[in-house]
């Protein structure tokens, strides 16, 4: 089993966010919970605050990227193969709604082949409190098999 996967079964998902934190502490600008991770699918929750909204006082944009990131990084962990790296390489957004609520980023991995290096582009929906699509990512990540 990978390790990333076998702390998260261990650790739960409140220690596992804060362990993802504080390996990479950007991410805790939104103060996320991931609460699902397995091959192929992660989910991360971002509760509505006022330290991640704009002069509108709806989530900002970059708050949603970095929830799209940390959804589809903690995915693509979990999902290439023993001793393969990945790296993002790049993101193309599109902000569809306003988020007035708690946001959920879903990244799903079902549809591309780990088995291959390259470039994997990772689709994350991004949804409010009513289950209304706000945000929508392709996150580009370059893999290399060991």
């Amino acid at each position: 089993m990978n390790q990333v996967l076998s702390m998260f079964g261990s650790a739960g998902p409140d220690a596992f966010s804060k362990m993802a934190c504080q390996m990479a502490p950007y991410f805790s600008t939104i103060n996320p919970l991931i609460t699902e991770l397995r091959q192929d699918a992660a989910t991360v929750q971002v509760p509505f605050c006022r330290e991640i909204t704009n002069h509108l006082g709806t989530v900002h944009a970059i708050a949603m990227c970095n929830a799209a990131e940390l959804a589809a990084g903690m995915m693509t962990n979990v999902s290439i193969p023993d001793g393969a790296r990945w790296i993002p390489k790049g993101m193309s957004v599109e902000y569809r709604a306003k988020a007035k609520s708690s946001v959920t980023a879903t990244a799903d991995g079902s549809a591309i082949d780990w088995t291959t290096e390259g470039d994997k582009v990772v689709p994350v929906d991004i949804v409010d409190a009513d289950g209304k699509q706000v945000f929508t990512a392709q996150i580009t990540m370059n893999v290399k098999l060991s």
